[in-house]
């Protein structure tokens, strides 16, 4: 490795095993690679994660640091193998370039060994957690569109509410994404297959039988089961995020032609960083004291500790997902893995169709809000960056990672930043702006008060603003409906809009720069047809038609709001339009009003004014 690479080097600290924060990271030597029973320890994003410390009281520290190193039986986390790595004769690494791990040449027409993607899952099972999830619908639809000859999807499925998985899968398969797939292709749907289970137990609550089904078949597995709430209490964000992803490990090293384990992260599991690369950072504690600690204390307790364990990070969401990815480097051994991390996911650009959205999360809902014009004011930094990524470029992603795993075996364990900050920034006035227009160009039906919005840095003035456009309209408007007998929901609503502010205005008011070198090589590794049928590169989105196509599609897949509707409410936009500017006139002459009456000095000065005006109007011939 380069001593240009060297210098990007981001390694693993060595925290004690008692539950106390970790040490600054010790640098590596970037030259040599650790030796474990005779093969290469696996790497840590574009270098391996080595540390030195093998003392007692950093055993675990020790065994990660080699990421528990490749080995037919799994990972050995003992002392006295770490001790034996750091006493081990050092092998230097594979070349590299530019700091990125090889191999990464660019596609050649005449490299008779390249593997479309389409062929490399021809014949393949693929299984899926969280497919029943936002990103995990949008990769199955993908994979049995672009990829016909894939054998089988099987699909991990919570029994829910009485429901069957079976029907939870009929229900799934019914919804508009798959109405495409549903008209030309529909026997490729029954080769989506569920499995009964459910990732906060243990074994995944998944059967016997249908483990050994599994072990059997699979030969691509992505992960993308997560709890996205980002106020959710530590322990389900731990049982979810970390053990579920230790228990999905467990299963993986059962499997007998593994090829790739892609695990989905998020960019924001170092949010206490300015600057993130695609390695993997020391955690704060330990991943398996935290996991004791919630097997043990009382989760009103654990309430409590909450703000101190996760420190800087603003919720347990970015803590949790941290702290898996390193139990990932330490657990995985010789398993393919590779780690894609998307920023702010949010609607479909092109696929299945553009704008498909399935829910209110991050900045649909308060676009939402803001379509509603109920909406009018938060806290963000307007110049800053909004790193957000339409959901069918991460699937794309996801899968040529799964491809370029399986094809090009490597030590390392790759971590792809998908983001657009670095290669496509747009700025969150731009966002805004282009929201505004298109709300109002395509207005909601229904639509309360005309949309309007200010993005400030000033948190009294800002506060002001929300009692004054949010909370006051909101308990007139419940006022009313109680008095004509009503349900009232607006300040209900007000309250849930308040707490979805909360919860973005941290990633709103900071800014990260996410590199993203290993999805850029990756791209270039593709051939020209493959980069065309599995579109990743976020250079080719057009922010303005983008948002446009972003709220026409929240319009019509969330709120069941069909086109035919448009021309009525854009009549009542234009009222609300005319009703809006009224009332701002209406204000300011009341203020003015109130002013004057209050203030004898400016009432004196108003009438020197209008005199000096009408003096001026008489010297106008034509007046």
């Amino acid at each position: 490795m380069s001593h240009a690479a060297a210098n990007k080097t981001e390694t693993e600290a060595a925290p004690n095993s008692s539950l106390k924060q970790s040490a600054a990271p010790q640098p590596a030597n970037s030259h040599d690679a650790k030796l474990l029973n005779g093969t290469l320890a696996r790497t840590n994003g574009i270098t391996h994660a080595a540390s030195v410390a093998t003392s007692s009281s950093s055993g675990y520290a020790s065994s990660s640091a080699v990421g528990n190193g490749a080995g037919s039986g799994g990972a050995s986390s003992s002392l006295p193998a770490a001790a034996a790595v750091a006493s081990s004769t050092a092998l230097p690494l594979p070349p590299s370039s530019n700091g990125l791990q090889m191999p990464y040449e660019r596609f050649r027409a005449d490299d008779t060994s390249y593997v479309p993607i389409g062929q490399f899952y021809a014949g393949r099972s693929v299984f899926i957690t969280g497919g029943t999830g936002f990103m995990g619908k949008v990769l199955v639809e993908k994979l049995l569109r672009s990829c016909p000859d894939i054998r089988n999807i099987y699909l991990l499925i919570r029994p829910k509410r009485g429901q069957e998985v079976s029907a939870r899968l009929t229900e799934l398969l019914n919804a508009p994404l798959f109405e495409s797939l549903r008209q030309e292709k529909p026997k490729e749907l029954s080769k989506v297959i569920p499995i009964s289970g459910d990732i906060t137990s243990e074994e995944l609550g998944i059967s016997e039988k249908d483990q050994n089904l599994l072990c059997r078949n699979v030969s691509v597995v992505f992960h993308s089961a997560a709890t996205v709430k980002f106020d959710e209490k530590l322990k389900l964000s731990v049982t979810i995020n970390m053990l579920g992803t230790k228990r999905l490990v467990e299963l993986c090293h059962r499997m007998l032609s593994l090829d790739a384990l892609i695990h989905v992260s998020t960019a924001y599991c170092n949010c206490d960083r300015t600057d993130v690369s695609e390695v993997i950072y020391a955690p704060p504690y330990n991943p398996d004291d935290i996991i004791s600690l919630i097997n043990w204390l009382p989760e009103d307790i654990l309430d409590q500790l909450t703000p101190r364990l996760i420190g800087k990070r603003p919720n347990t969401y970015t803590f949790t997902k941290a702290l898996a990815e390193h139990m990932l480097l330490k657990e995985a051994g010789n398993l393919p893995v590779a780690i894609v991390r998307p920023s702010i996911v949010t609607a479909s650009l092109n696929e299945p169709f553009a704008g498909w959205v399935d829910n209110f999360n991050g900045p649909t809902g308060l676009v939402s809000a803001l379509a509603k014009g109920m909406f009018r004011t938060m806290m963000c930094e307007k110049n800053y960056v909004a790193d957000m990524v339409p959901v069918d470029i991460v699937i794309n992603l996801m899968i040529a990672a799964a491809w370029r795993t399986a094809t090009r075996k490597s030590n390392n364990l790759l971590i792809y930043n998908c983001c657009t900050g670095q290669r496509n920034p747009i700025i969150w006035s731009e966002f805004v702006k282009h929201a505004m227009t298109s709300v109002r160009k395509h207005p909601l039906e229904g639509c309360l008060w005309y949309p309007t919005g200010d993005l400030r840095m000033n948190r009294p003035m800002n506060t002001l603003n929300c009692i004054a456009k949010h909370f006051l309209p909101a308990y007139i408007l419940d006022g009313v409906a109680r008095i004509m007998g009503k349900k009232p929901f607006v300040v209900n609503v007000q309250n849930k809009i308040a707490k979805a502010v909360e919860c973005l205005e941290y990633f709103a008011t900071r800014q990260w720069r996410f590199k993203d070198d290993n999805v850029h090589a990756l791209l270039h590794t593709l051939s020209p047809k493959d980069r065309e049928i599995f579109v990743f590169d976020v250079r080719h989105i057009n922010w303005d038609k983008y948002v446009e196509r972003y709220v026409l599609g929240f319009r019509e897949f969330l709120f069941k709001q069909r086109p035919e509707s448009l021309p009525a409410s854009r009549k009542r936009m234009l009222r609300l339009y005319y009703l809006h500017q009224l009332t701002k006139l209406v204000a300011v002459l009341l203020t003015w009003r109130f002013l004057m009456s209050r203030s004898k000095r400016l009432n004196d000065l108003w009438s020197s004014f209008l005199e000096n005006a009408l003096k001026m109007a008489r010297l106008i011939p034509f007046l």
